[in-house]
């Protein structure tokens, strides 16, 4: 998931929808052979999983875990060419080592199988990234912890920092610092160009100091609310919003850091410093969707279950082969299934770097056919180990935040919470309880975007874990990985390359999994969201029918 708190009426929403789902699922209703011997793993593969009981009985942990093994053997097997680290990030050996994989078991699968091409500029750091501070206070400051760096590439050794102009010492907000090719009047090239946060985009700050002649730039946050006060992270744009790489370094800190260096400035002992960012980058760099269909289903009505297939830093084994080896074992157990809409199941790559791969899916598709796409399911992180059970909801909060995020229109909305309903119906059969979550970060949201309704699951990844989520999931509060590097988890961090299989628990993967199959089955055979019509219509011939009958409405 690509990172991106919860109120009192969210959550009474949460749990007034779970009440009302105790009567739509009954304990153990979803299983049709609860009390009976569960089918084999050949034996689901053999049948027809065309209704939610049949198939949440074939979603099962040792099929999941053997996905996820495959995951991370491939990239055991293809260290990144940047830092040597087992990898599947974009653009490297292991991913296309994954979409091969993929592409190989849905083809096995019998289904429709292409792979898409798209291009993107590579990026990947080469070493560990250092700031230092030689004078007036010889330290080092501590990566994540005191800095994070910019996508940038290049280093600055024993250079003295001078602060650009527009600073505003305490700010109000708005500060326009580095904005402006003025700002740096008087900069004496070669030194280290401090800049505030504020008013434009980074890169236009970065472009102006690297004009300027700076050998590098420190941008501090704001300071003038608790939220624009610690250490922050922040993408490289120009004043258009593209992308750039600049080839000085570029590191963001916190206000309290800025504020000292500023003063040590301003008070006559200039600092001194180095900064060190070792990278290397490479346009028009390959990337890859893997799309395949279902033999039947209506092609005028797609059902889209998606999820991404790249990792970020290394094996990405939560985020994402967790949600990619969920829709795999589902795609499989629905092999022999002839559904009312068509199935297209995708692995999207580069989700990690800005959803490029369902941006340039989505926007790639002609007004027709994207005029038949009627739903979207997306399982991205479905095996935390410090989980909550968030199921995706345009009008959610933030995973990270907990603010609202994103809002989409009401027809997009309205039809989103089908499929919401009918894994929180489920979740509350089995007797858990779940949160909505924005789809902000996730492919999904290039979905609402393009109007369409969709939603999914996650578990939650990296820092943020609540009280509140402690009542309704158990657990501990902070790192939803649970593997006390505090606050943040392996995730998103690329210098502790620990996002491996351990960081996965099968049994959270399990019933995560099971949730969604839910959602794909019922959407599969839906006639009232995937054709707008006003009232649901299936075929009394179809298996679904007596199970939608018996525990499954939603008005």
């Amino acid at each position: 998931m690509a990172r991106r708190w919860l109120s009192r009426q969210l959550y009474a929403r949460a749990a007034a929808v779970g009440v009302a789902a105790l009567a739509l699922f009954p304990a153990g209703s979803i299983n049709a052979s609860a009390s009976n011997k569960p089918p084999s793993s050949a034996q689901c593969l053999s049948r027809v999983n065309d209704t939610p009981s049949k198939l949440v009985e074939c979603v099962r942990t040792d099929d999941l875990w053997n996905h996820m093994k495959q995951f991370e053997a491939i990239a055991k097997a293809n260290p990144s060419p940047a830092d040597g680290h087992p990898s599947r990030n974009s653009g490297e050996p292991g991913y296309k080592a994954s979409v091969d994989y993929v592409a190989a078991v849905m083809n096995a699968a019998g289904y429709d199988v292409t792979i898409q091409t798209y291009t993107f500029t590579y990026y990947a750091f080469t070493g560990i990234p250092k700031w230092s501070e030689a004078s007036p206070v010889a330290q080092t400051f501590a990566l994540t912890t005191d800095w994070n760096p910019g996508q940038s590439i290049g280093s600055a050794t024993n250079a003295t920092l001078q602060p650009a102009g527009g600073i505003i010492i305490p700010s109000p907000g708005g500060s326009t610092s580095g904005c402006s090719s003025s700002d740096f009047a008087g900069f004496v090239p070669g030194r280290i160009a401090l800049i505030q946060r504020g008013t434009c985009f980074f890169g236009v700050k970065v472009l102006n100091a690297q004009a300027a002649g700076a050998s590098g730039v420190v941008i501090f946050n704001e300071g003038n609310t608790a939220a624009r006060s610690g250490v922050l992270s922040g993408s490289l744009e120009d004043a258009n919003g593209n992308p750039i790489i600049p080839t000085i370094p570029v590191a963001f800190t916190s206000f309290a850091i800025g504020q000292t260096l500023y003063n040590a400035y301003n008070g006559g002992t200039k600092p001194v410093m180095s900064l060190s960012i070792p990278a290397i980058t490479k346009e028009n760099a390959p990337d890859y969707n893997v799309i395949a269909e279902s033999k039947g289903g209506d092609p005028n009505h797609v059902l889209v279950i998606d999820a991404h297939l790249n990792a970020i830093y290394g094996e990405g084994m939560l985020d994402d082969a967790s949600g990619s080896a969920t829709i795999l074992d589902i795609a499989q157990e629905m092999k022999n299934v002839d559904p009312t809409n068509k199935l297209r199941f995708i692995w999207f790559g580069g989700e990690e770097l800005g959803e490029l791969g369902s941006h340039y899916y989505v926007s790639h598709l002609s007004s027709t056919d994207l005029s038949h796409i009627g739903y979207d399911l997306d399982a991205d992180v479905t095996a935390t180990p410090n989980y909550v059970v968030g199921v995706l909801d345009p009008a959610g909060p933030d995973l990270f935040t907990r603010t609202p995020s994103e809002q989409f229109p009401n027809r997009v909305y309205k039809a989103s919470t089908i499929a919401e309903n009918e894994a929180n119906a489920y979740f509350e059969s089995i007797g858990l309880n779940h949160e909505p979550f924005s789809p902000v970060g996730t492919d999904a949201e290039q979905f609402n975007l393009a109007g369409i309704p969709a939603s999914g699951v996650l578990t939650g990844q990296d820092c943020c874990k609540t009280q509140d989520d402690v009542n309704l999931f158990g657990g501990t509060t902070g790192n939803f990985e649970g593997i006390g590097i505090s606050p943040s988890g392996c995730v998103d961090n690329p210098f502790l390359w620990c996002d491996n299989l351990s960081n996965n628990d099968p049994n959270v993967l399990t019933f995560m999994s099971k949730g969604f199959a839910v959602m794909v089955a019922n959407m599969a055979f839906d006639t009232k969201v995937m054709s707008a019509s006003n009232n649901a219509v299936y075929s009394k011939k179809l298996p679904i029918t007596s199970e939608v009958g018996r525990h499954y409405f939603v008005s």
